[in-house]
């Protein structure tokens, strides 16, 4: 977390802060009880210690301009940190706090704080709403440690204000201090320290990185160049036999350094482009959670951290050039604009043909894919084939790739067809329903398809099902729907139970055949299951009772046959009828 500064556990002595620079600092315990008792502070409640204080650490600022104003107070992912701010200059009237979040952290956030995470995380519960501040308000800003164990925290600032007001966005004469406001500095930065004291005799200048105060022995000027991170003291002799000391805290950031990033073609199919896809080349083998990469359409957008890009870019023909930030999460104020990249965006291929095509299954092909080659585009189909177009013979699918190819890489698009096979018209079974003068019949195919139909010469319908059709001998055409071929059957609609029980009462004693009168010269034959002939019925015999030669035969199934003279005088069988049914005893 850097080299501790001083921290007060009391209000009353709570640390000035001012600029966006980075406070170090590390929480051991608490002075005074700051809320004399007090059960709650806004989300604040009595801690392990019984009161609200546990492990505190008090710090205070002034506002030097409007704007909107957040900070971020980031620490070990491990630890549980709450903090509370108030609006105030007096310790003993403190009111509620305007921001405070005492959420666990069970999540293990690295950071906590008012607007917005500095790793982009938008879900997280330790952060509340930004603050819209004006010039000359004072708060106290109250960070406790919930979980008694600490390794220290860091403090920064954040917000539009620090944008439009990067050197008063704080007012800095909040600090009496004659080298100063902390130091925020980026590694590589030399910091010039000047205690230039009028009538002072000498200088001594002194270092603390953890193990107290070391004199650097040879500087003696009333200047200090520093490069690393200390608390720096120094302390002048004046003519009196006086002394006068003061201290300041200097930090340095990791300073970012963008690796160079590879110009990129993007295709233009889905009309956007994925900006983050480019953050690994960004960082090389820097740590991701230490930066924050964003992508600006000017040099100078990118210098100020100025309209960042969406990180879904919508594309536009032609090149543009991205221009690269990346920034120190823990210092805003390091960071790297030094790369940029071009982004051609390539015009896709145009693949504007059906996804489907069917082939007849008796010797039939297909067509499919583009009539015409694109300029510039080259293909490719999955079964070897180099033109935008083929024709296949077999069901199956079939995947075409189409590459138009830019300066930095190529935009390719896959489009897929399923080939299905499209089978012959064929009828398995008519099927009759309620028969008298006028019937339902629905037609049932033998095989699976999309076929239509149409009855005696009218027009095709895709509904197997005709209304209104009288007994007798009928023609049905039935064709496929995407011309594999067209039969016309000649039909026999008859009627007759599936079942009669001839057990001595009153119900279903006969088994007959309706309509069988409007055929020509009917002669319908009743089979056992073994072939044998029991019984033939015309019109003026059309049922049968059970018996064969007086013996009531088994309850079992019976098949029939129909005979009949068609309109031609041929002597023909009945098609198509499901010619079985059941005597039940």
């Amino acid at each position: 977390m850097g080299v501790s500064a001083q921290i007060s556990p009391d209000c009353s002595t709570a640390i000035p802060i001012c600029s966006n620079t980075p406070v170090n600092g590390g929480t051991q315990g608490y002075g005074l009880d700051d809320f004399s008792g007090a059960a709650e502070s806004g989300c604040l409640e009595p801690t392990q210690t019984g009161f609200i204080e546990s492990n505190s650490a008090w710090y205070r600022f002034r506002t030097g301009a409007s704007g909107q104003l957040g900070f971020n107070i980031s620490f070990d992912p491990s630890e549980d940190w709450d903090f509370a701010l108030y609006r105030a200059t007096d310790c003993n009237a403190l009111g509620d706090p305007v921001r405070c979040n005492f959420f666990d952290n069970r999540d293990q956030k690295s950071f906590m704080g008012v607007g917005e995470d500095p790793t982009g995380d938008t879900s997280s519960l330790q952060y509340e709403p930004w603050l819209d501040v004006q010039p000359g308000e004072e708060y106290l800003l109250l960070i406790n440690n919930f979980s008694n164990t600490n390794s220290g925290f860091a403090i920064q600032f954040s917000g539009e204000i620090f944008t439009t007001n990067p050197y008063d966005a704080l007012d800095c004469s909040i600090i009496s201090n004659l080298l100063g406001p902390p130091v925020a500095a980026c590694q590589g930065d030399v910091i010039p320290l000047d205690a230039t004291t009028s009538g002072a005799v000498s200088y001594e200048w002194f270092a603390e990185t953890g193990t107290g105060f070391q004199l650097l022995s040879a500087e003696t000027q009333p200047t200090l160049n520093v490069s690393t991170p200390a608390l720096y003291r120094v302390r002048i002799l004046m003519p009196d036999g006086s002394q006068e000391i003061s201290d300041v805290q200097v930090g340095f950031s990791p300073n970012p350094m963008a690796e160079p990033v590879s110009d990129v073609s993007a295709c233009g199919a889905n009309n956007t482009f994925n900006l983050a896809s480019k953050d690994p080349e960004v960082l090389g083998s820097q740590n991701a959670s230490d930066y924050r990469i964003s992508y600006h359409n000017s040099l100078l957008d990118a210098q100020q951290g100025r309209n960042p890009l969406d990180q879904t870019l919508n594309l536009s023909p032609g090149t543009q050039t991205i221009y690269v930030r990346m920034t120190s999460v823990e210092n805003p104020d390091c960071f790297d604009a030094t790369q940029s990249f071009q982004l051609e965006a390539v015009q896709a291929p145009l693949m504007d043909f059906p996804e489907e095509a069917f082939i007849c299954a008796q010797g039939g092909s297909a067509f499919i894919g583009l009539s015409q080659p694109e300029s510039g585009v080259t293909y490719s189909w999955d079964t070897g084939e180099t033109s935008p177009g083929i024709t296949v013979t077999a069901a199956g699918t079939y995947s075409l790739t189409a590459t138009r190819s830019g300066s930095a890489s190529d935009c390719e698009l896959i489009r897929t067809v399923v080939v299905s096979e499209s089978v012959a018209p064929a009828i398995g079974q008519i099927q009759v329903d309620d028969l008298q003068a006028n019937n339902t019949i629905t037609v049932v195919p033998a095989v699976a398809g999309d076929f239509r139909y149409a009855l005696n010469g009218g027009a095709f319908q895709s509904d197997p099902v005709f209304h209104g059709v009288p007994p007798g001998e009928h023609q049905l055409s039935m064709q496929d729907a995407l011309g594999c071929g067209e039969i016309t059957e000649t039909i026999t609609v008859v009627g007759f139970p599936l079942f009669f029980t001839p057990n001595g009462d009153v119900y279903n004693q006969q088994w007959e055949v309706f309509g069988m009168e409007t055929l020509t010269d009917p002669i319908l034959s009743i089979f056992d299951r073994y072939g044998k002939l029991l019984v033939q019925l015309n019109p003026n015999t059309a049922s049968w009772d059970g018996n064969y030669n007086g013996r009531p035969m088994p309850a079992t199934d019976y098949w029939f046959r129909l005979e009949y003279t068609d309109s031609s005088g041929q002597r023909v069988e009945a098609r198509f009828l499901n010619a079985h049914f059941s005597l039940r005893r």
